[in-house]
């Protein structure tokens, strides 16, 4: 499998869990903070940061530190490369 293969699927795979879409739609209205973004979610912490661990590692979000805060922020051009693939395999689809 080419890299590019292996990035899209990291893409999609984050894309899979509930939890990982709906941290998405949050940072959708601008950064914020881990605590934040768990606040909504009934899991343990270290449960929560495997979470966005993964969106980190596929490219959807990036963090940053500050003090003792890591604010997340999202990547807008993974819905690109997701957009593009769509498009790209459309008329496959379609038949």
């Amino acid at each position: 499998m080419d890299q590019q293969a292996a990035a899209l699927d990291d893409v999609f795979q984050a894309l899979a869990d509930p939890t990982r879409r709906a941290i998405l739609s949050h940072l959708g209205a601008g950064p914020a903070s881990v605590g934040e973004l768990a606040a909504p979610f009934d899991m343990a912490l270290t449960s929560f940061m495997k979470h966005l661990k993964i969106l980190e590692r596929s490219g959807w979000i990036v963090t940053r530190k500050s003090g003792r805060v890591r604010t997340c922020s999202i990547v807008t051009d993974r819905f690109a490369d997701v957009g593009a693939w769509v498009y790209g395999h459309r008329a496959l689809f379609e038949r």
